[in-house]
């Protein structure tokens, strides 16, 4: 292997320019905001876990886990996503505190997979855990801050598709019993988008034509407040029609909040973590083919941490977003370059930093008085449209100009 120019980095990540980080920052800092005035208080936790605490426990597979030894030849792994460690703060550092707890962060995670899928390796997320609290009204809470989390961070245009774990395994387990290859395999279909293979592997099956039906129909199960009156006598299964009631109340209170308008029931979505066990959703923007926002009921992971609790959350594709809303609701900022000589240098430096405390971004340069006429007409004459600086003020040669 040719050893890497020194300009290179590692595919899969990448280098923020200011004008991006500037972005990068408004939309943590509005969504974070968002989530602080919902009672969502922000943690930090490391980059690096052990494997054998948070690698283990992550839904992330082990082959898409970015892995590394410490001197001691212990595995570390760079944190897959932000989950797993939250659950483990809860249950020690947090062990002590009372539910439900609202938590809220923004970190860059890690995953493989993007490497090898052509995308980013490293990216960013922000967004919140809600733990201890089993109720529909939990999942609510969480769906509705995730849109307004998203308004807050400038994507205007989206749908928030909601499904739920149990009506699927409520279902199969109605019409495939026993069958957990089958059922599985059903479940990946679902999982990849590929209702044509679905469709395809349910015909395979040989089923009854009662049940093929039926097993067929949940494709079309996806829309308003009627889908789930319609799950209700799909199944019969005790399983199904509880998770069915709890979209039901779970979309009741969505309209309290006054945002079912940007939320559609998908029955066929079974979230791409293997450790939620109820609710889950994605939110896909009208302008970007990936989803900006999941999450989803987790209620069995801190049981691997030592302290049992229902939780449920989601995370914002901070990344995603800013490819999506671009320079859209940048603040405008007046940015003024101040150049001064050893005349003017007490007067430029207070002016300077009376611009930055009314909010302004001040920069201030020694030059001469050529280099100042020159920066002067060319302010002037609009010729540096597009440069750093909007305003040029010049305390060179005991004069002021602009």
């Amino acid at each position: 292997m040719a050893k890497p120019k020194v300009f290179e980095k590692p595919i899969g990540v990448k280098d923020y320019l200011p004008h991006a980080v500037a972005r990068l920052r408004q939309v943590e800092h509005q969504a974070l905001a968002c989530m602080a005035s919902w009672g969502y208080e922000q943690i930090l936790t490391p980059t690096m876990e052990y494997y054998d605490t948070v690698g283990v426990a992550s839904a992330t597979s082990d082959e898409k886990l970015f892995k590394l030894l410490n001197k001691r030849g212990t595995t570390l792994v760079l944190r897959s996503d932000m989950t797993a460690p939250i659950a483990r703060v809860v249950s020690s550092l947090l062990k002590d505190a009372a539910f439900p707890l609202r938590l809220s962060y923004h970190a860059n995670v890690f995953r493989s997979i993007e490497e090898e899928s052509g995308r980013e390796a490293e990216f960013y997320q922000t967004g919140v855990e809600l733990v201890g609290d089993p109720s529909p009204e939990a999942d609510a809470e969480v769906v509705a801050l995730a849109i307004a989390s998203l308004r807050a961070a400038g994507v205007e245009r989206f749908k928030i598709a909601i499904g739920h774990v149990g009506f699927l395994n409520g279902l199969f387990e109605e019409t495939l019993p026993g069958r957990k290859e089958e059922q599985e395999e059903l479940k990946a279909c679902l999982l990849g988008r590929d209702y044509v293979g679905y469709r395809e592997k349910v015909k395979s099956l040989q089923l009854a034509e009662p049940v093929q039906r039926v097993l067929e129909g949940i494709l079309r199960l996806r829309g308003g407040q009627e889908i789930c009156n319609q799950a209700l006598d799909v199944s019969a299964n005790t399983t199904a029609q509880a998770s069915i009631t709890h979209l039901c109340e779970m979309w009741d209170a969505l309209k309290a909040y006054g945002v079912s308008d940007y939320v559609l029931i998908d029955l066929t979505m079974i979230g791409d973590f293997s450790y939620y066990t109820g609710m889950t959703f994605e939110g896909y923007a009208a302008d970007l083919g990936f989803p900006v926002v999941s999450g989803g009921r987790y209620d069995n992971l801190l049981t691997q941490f030592g302290r049992s609790a229902p939780a449920t959350g989601f995370a914002l594709k901070t990344t995603r977003i800013l490819e999506l809303i671009g320079d859209r609701g940048e603040a405008e900022t007046e940015r003024v370059l101040i150049g001064y000589d050893a005349e003017g240098r007490t007067e430029a430096i207070a002016e300077a930093q009376r611009l930055r405390e009314r909010g302004s971004i001040v920069a201030t340069e020694k030059m001469t008085a050529e280099r100042a006429a020159e920066l002067h007409a060319s302010f002037d004459r609009r010729a540096l449209q597009g440069a750093v600086f909007n305003v040029f003020k010049s305390y060179v040669g005991g004069g002021v100009a602009r």
